[in-house]
């Protein structure tokens, strides 16, 4: 199967501090990796390399066959990208949103009217798209946000704390949402977490990121038997651990 991602050895040096050293992984069409690690560890420097909103200090990324530091134009046309932080224009309905983001990917307005009626579809929010989000919960705000980022079908989309503020029930539904377009559609995701229950539910290979190091990936249960541990929780303590007495 063939990789839409390739990271290579990527690194980011910030004045004295080595952020990030010499991290490689790769992700496969419908992948789900999950990149995890304490705060600090280089997993935000990690995606916003990716996501061509920094230039790596050495290092690259292959998006789509497209390099991150020679064509990051060309990689911001594969992937979307969903920080943790994002948020949208309170003053205007869904519909009008979801709409006007269609029309800074899109020229053709027959692929904006397909793009905004599959985000319909996959947000579910009804009758309230056509309220100002400023109206919206949370949990309503955060499906909007994924239905606008995967509505342009990304190779690769990538995701920041998904769920992060959700209560239970909305953040299974963006899990479920997320295996959906993995396995039916065949995006890619590149997500990070906090929540090992929700990297456990929801990925196919996980990779643990500590002081700018990569320091192991794979499957969850090939991960919690290397490390006789029960759950991921207990791996990544033992990763990180590990790396901080050494």
């Amino acid at each position: 199967m063939e990789n839409v991602l390739e990271v290579k050895e990527l690194t980011k040096q910030y004045s004295k501090v080595l952020a990030v050293d010499k991290v490689s992984f790769e992700i496969k069409k419908g992948e789900i990796f999950a990149l995890i690690g304490p705060n600090g560890a280089g997993k935000t420097s990690t995606i916003r390399m990716i996501s061509t909103l920094l230039t790596p200090t050495a290092g690259d990324a292959i998006v789509g066959g497209h390099s991150a530091v020679k064509e990051p134009e060309k990689v911001r046309e594969c992937i979307t990208y969903l920080p943790d932080e994002a948020g949208a224009y309170k003053n205007m309905t869904g519909i009008k949103y979801l709409r006007f983001m269609a029309g800074l990917f899109f020229s053709d307005l027959d692929a904006i009217n397909k793009a905004v009626d599959r985000a319909k579809e996959m947000c579910g929010l009804g009758d309230r798209l056509e309220d100002k989000i400023g109206t919206y919960s949370r949990g309503m705000i955060r499906k909007l946000l994924l239905a606008r980022a995967v509505m342009t079908k990304p190779k690769l989309a990538i995701l920041d704390e998904p769920t992060s503020g959700l209560d239970v029930i909305n953040a299974i539904e963006i899990r479920k949402m997320i295996k959906k377009l993995a396995a039916e559609e065949g995006i890619s995701f590149l997500l990070s977490s906090h929540n090992m229950l929700e990297i456990e539910f929801v990925s196919d290979r996980v990779g643990i990121i500590t002081k700018g190091h990569l320091m192991v990936t794979g499957k969850s249960d090939e991960l919690k038997q290397r490390y006789e541990a029960a759950n991921l929780e207990e791996v990544f303590e033992r990763v990180v651990f590990k790396n901080e007495v050494h």
